[in-house]
C-alpha cells in the first residue's frame, strides 16, 4: 500500500518507526503516530501521491469523528464527508476532489495516533487477511460507481441521530476505507453483500414502523 505524504509536502514522519513493524495497514497506522503530536495533518497532506488509493486515505481520515461516542455528534461531521467520497466515486472521478477549505483541515497527530492505537491491534490481524485481490472490483468504473451508491448511503444514515448505531456504520465504513487503500476487491465484495442486505433491512424496518406508527395514530384520533 502507498504511504501517505506528510503535509509539509515529504514522507510522513516515522515511515519506518521503530518498535513493533509491521507492513501495509500495520505500517501505515504506525506512521501517524512519530513526529510532532500538535501538528495538523492536514487532508491535503495526507492524499497527496496517493492516485486511486487517495480514496480510502479520505474515508479512512473521514470516519474518525464517527467514532465518537454521542449520537450525531460525529455522525453530522463524517456523514457528509463519506457521501461526498460516494458522489464522487459514483460519477467516477479517478482522484478525490476536496474542497480548499476541507484540505487545509485534518486531525492534529495525537488524535489521529490515539485512534491508530485503539484499532491497531483488530488491524494486525485483518493486515493477513487485507490484500491486493480481485483488484477489477477496486479500479471497474461500475464497481466503483456501486461503492459509491453504498457510501453515500451509509453516509446519510452515520449523519443521523439514532443511538447504537455510529460505530456500527463507522466500523462497516472503516472496512470500506481498507479495501479502498489495499486494493482488496474480495473484501469489497463482501462489503457489498452485507451493506446491501442491512440497507434493505433497515429499509423493510422503516416500512413496518411507519404502518405500525400510522395503525397507532389511527386508534388515537
Amino acid at each position: 500500500m502507498n504511504s501517505p505524504t506528510d503535509p509539509a509536502g515529504g514522507p510522513p514522519s516515522g515511515s519506518t518507526p521503530s518498535g513493533p513493524s509491521g507492513n501495509g495497514i500495520a505500517r501505515l497506522l504506525q506512521s501517524f503516530t512519530h513526529g510532532d503530536p500538535d501538528q495538523v495533518l492536514t487532508l491535503d497532506g495526507l492524499l497527496q501521491g496517493l492516485g486511486r488509493t487517495a480514496f480510502g486515505m479520505f474515508l479512512f481520515v473521514s470516519i474518525l469523528p464517527g467514532f465518537i461516542p454521542i449520537p450525531g455528534a460525529g455522525g453530522v461531521v463524517s456523514g457528509p464527508l463519506v457521501m461526498l467520497i460516494g458522489l464522487q466515486l459514483l460519477v467516477g472521478l479517478r482522484r478525490p476532489w476536496v474542497p480548499g477549505f476541507i484540505g487545509r483541515r485534518g486531525p492534529r497527530r495525537r488524535t489521529m495516533a490515539r485512534f491508530c492505537n485503539r484499532i491497531t491491534p483488530w488491524m494486525a490481524r485483518l493486515e493477513h487477511l487485507v490484500r491486493p485481490r480481485l483488484q477489477v472490483l477496486t479500479g471497474n468504473r461500475a464497481a466503483n460507481a456501486f461503492t459509491g451508491l453504498l457510501l453515500v448511503a451509509l453516509g446519510l444514515l452515520l449523519a443521523l441521530p439514532v443511538p447504537m448505531t455510529n460505530y456500527l456504520f463507522a466500523g462497516t465504513l472503516l472496512l470500506f476505507a481498507l479495501a479502498l487503500m489495499e486494493r482488496d476487491g474480495a473484501l469489497l465484495l463482501a462489503l457489498w453483500l452485507v451493506s446491501t442486505a442491512s440497507l434493505l433491512s433497515m429499509g423493510l424496518l422503516s416500512e413496518r414502523l411507519v404502518v405500525v406508527l400510522g395503525r397507532w395514530l389511527e386508534q388515537l384520533f
